[in-house]
């Protein structure tokens, strides 16, 4: 006895899978148009708060101009695919194929590409026999291809640079070979997989090869030349621009073969591209315009950096200078002390104008505080210098008028030792403030202790003393030889 389940009454009762699948579908679709909207946000806002002063702009404008280059791609929805191969592989060729139209310049002796040359290619709809594919945001996105010189052309370093700089603008990337590859192009291959971006072999020119050593030449490629760096998948043949053996036949009987050219053989590759596209097209552009902007961006902020490091060091040695000089030449010790405090605030409030964070007075005072207590030893040293040096300093400078100068040589000595103090303590508050600031004006997960004792201990005293005894000298001798 057997028995059936059931049918149902309905035949357009729900398909509870394709449902499923048509959820999920959907459910992807948001999340990559999310995904989209949220690296457009990120690059609008990295372009338009750069803060960059003009100083800091020169020698940037090429990496700034790429920024700005990559947002427009992001809102201009290109997807860029870039071609690579070496000198006659047929480049050129292949991507006139896929465009339809002889855009890109062709040459049957040598590698003509001398530059980068691009074409935008609008997509709508693509049919490949009975398959047609569509690309999401249809009548909004398109594709741009790019094609690049020969990788072997004579001079390599240019190409190399150019070939480097379209890999990482690229989306997608088309290596072209005709043939088994050779030494140069598996080198050329894996430094390109090593940019980190899709990639399809494309072998080319399979009409010149009979079939037996085309499927030689191919399996040889898949199973050994880029088995560690492409899947089969990845690889496709094609014939740009095919050529078939025609008898042409003369009016005295004679007969002669002749070549014509015939319709390209690109569809497998143009199936490959829209597949790729249509499935993940908006998630490589948002991903690799995000990774691409990420390594400029990377450059500003180290350039940004180094002028700003290379500023803050300069204002800094030139406020060590001013308050030591200042010091050895004040005799009054509450001026000494006054003195040292207006000049450390004023580098307090240079360095943040210098690094573009906001301070008062105020806030400048309490910063100068915080540091101080965080400082000890070098606070206390300089409190000890003035108080105790400068009346020494003080005699010894009175004196020196009524002893017809036999007291000076001491009180140069003294000065530069109270000098010394005062420029090691300036020093230091000022590589303290620097750290803040560079960190945006917080001390970070160690507090203002740990990061004070840190740059305490890189200080070289002796360094800096011998850096300003000349420049003391100098001013103390000048100011005697004045009042003479």
């Amino acid at each position: 006895m057997t028995s059936t389940l059931p049918q149902p009454e309905h035949s357009d009762s729900p398909n509870w899978e394709e449902e499923l699948d048509s959820a999920i579908f959907t459910f992807e679709d948001i999340q990559a148009e999310l995904n989209y909207t949220q690296a457009k946000t990120a690059l609008r806002n990295l372009v338009n708060n750069l803060d960059l002063n003009i100083q800091e702009k020169s020698g940037l404008e090429a990496e700034i101009a790429d920024l700005e280059t990559m947002l427009l791609k992001l809102e201009s929805m290109v997807v860029q695919i870039a071609v690579f191969g070496m000198v006659g592989r047929g480049k050129s060729s292949l991507l006139n194929a896929l465009v339809g139209q002889a855009v890109f310049e062709t040459g049957p002796l040598h590698g003509v590409t001398r530059a980068e040359q691009k074409v935008n290619w609008r997509i709508s709809e693509e049919a490949i026999g009975t398959l047609r594919v569509t690309l999401p945001a249809t009548g909004q996105s398109q594709v741009e291809l790019i094609d690049t010189p020969g990788l072997d052309e004579v001079d390599g370093e240019t190409r190399a640079a150019l070939a480097e700089q379209v890999a990482k603008q690229a989306d997608l990337i088309l290596f072209v070979i005709s043939g088994d590859m050779t030494k140069i192009e598996q080198v050329a291959l894996s430094q390109l997989r090593e940019v980190g971006k899709p990639m399809i072999l494309v072998f080319n020119k399979v009409d010149q090869y009979p079939e037996a050593d085309r499927i030689a030449i191919y399996e040889k490629i898949r199973d050994d030349r880029v088995r560690e760096l492409l899947s089969p998948e990845e690889i496709v043949m094609s014939a740009a621009s095919p050529l078939v053996k025609t008898a042409v036949f003369r009016a005295d009987g004679t007969k002669s073969i002749q070549l014509r050219q015939c319709h390209a053989q690109v569809d497998e590759l143009k199936l490959k591209i829209l597949e790729i596209l249509h499935r993940e097209g908006k998630a490589l552009v948002a991903l690799n315009s995000m990774l691409y902007a990420d390594t400029v961006n990377e450059q500003v902020v180290q350039r940004k950096l180094m002028i700003r490091e290379q500023n803050a060091k300069e204002l800094i040695w030139k406020a060590v200078m001013t308050k030591a000089i200042a010091i050895a030449l004040n005799p009054l010790t509450v001026v000494d002390i006054l003195s040292s405090v207006v000049i450390d605030i004023t580098l307090i409030l240079g360095l943040s104008k210098l690094y573009g964070i906001p301070m008062t007075e105020s806030g400048a005072v309490k910063l100068l505080q915080k540091i101080a207590l965080s400082m000890g030893g070098i606070g206390a040293s300089e409190l000890l210098a003035n108080l105790g040096l400068s009346g020494l300093k003080t005699l010894l400078g009175i004196s020196a008028s009524a002893t017809a100068g036999v007291a000076l040589v001491p009180y140069i000595s003294v000065a530069i030792t109270q000098a010394g103090v005062a420029g090691v303590s300036s020093y230091g508050i000022g590589q303290v403030t620097k750290t803040y600031l560079a960190n945006g004006a917080t001390w970070g997960p160690e507090g203002p202790k740990a990061v004070v004792s840190r740059i305490l201990s890189t200080l070289d005293e002796t360094s800096i003393l011998n850096r300003i005894k000349d420049e003391l000298l100098t001013k103390v001798r000048g100011r005697k030889q004045a009042k003479e």
